[in-house]
């Protein structure tokens, strides 16, 4: 008798004995148990899901802050933010003065289609200028429209949370210890 005749003739080991009844019946019981119990799913449409306070949604943007540095775009993996500028000439502020340069942003465009969310561009900033935001409701129904550009990256700022609280036992900044020093006495002109 070849093994594949073997197979076929004989019943399986480990099967059982008394068919499909006996599984079909745990199944169902199984079944009527757990419809008893709460679920744990949100119907997320209708009701919000709980966010913990500083979750990371989506990046914002803080205009004001941003220098045109592009850190962030040499340092994105995706390479998908894109950063226009200019240089603007400020007048000298005292007499004798020599004019200053500086950028001015145009452009400031993040493409979420292509973001992985890693957060190196928030971590990167030197100046603050990139937030994360807890919104994450920013769904599109066309891939092109993921191209947030400055504008919609402001809107998203006011829903930054402050940043937490510093520890009441840690020593001051040191930028508050230089604001809180009394200014210094004008020199004495000399006869």
């Amino acid at each position: 008798m070849t093994e594949h005749e073997h197979s076929q003739g004989e019943p399986r080991k480990g099967a059982t004995s008394g068919g499909l009844l006996p599984g079909l019946v745990k199944g169902l019981i199984t079944t009527a148990r757990v419809l008893g119990r709460p679920t744990h799913t949100t119907e997320y449409p209708d009701a919000q899901p709980y966010l913990p306070p500083r979750s990371q949604g989506v990046i914002a943007l803080l205009e004001e802050n941003c220098t045109s540095c592009m850190l962030c775009s040499r340092e994105c993996p995706d390479w998908c933010i894109y950063i226009d500028s200019h240089k603007e000439t400020l007048p000298a502020t005292t007499e004798g003065g020599r004019e200053r340069q500086r950028n001015v942003l145009d452009r400031f465009a993040i493409d979420f289609s292509l973001c992985m969310y890693c957060g190196i561009c928030v971590d990167v900033c030197p100046f603050d200028a990139l937030h994360w935001s807890p919104e994450f409701e920013y769904a599109e129904v066309d891939i092109k429209d993921l191209l947030h550009e400055k504008a919609r990256l402001g809107q998203w700022m006011p829903t930054v949370p402050p940043p937490p609280a510093l520890d009441p036992s840690s020593a001051e900044p040191q930028e508050i210890t230089a604001a809180n020093k009394p200014p210094r006495a004008a020199p004495e002109a000399r006869s």
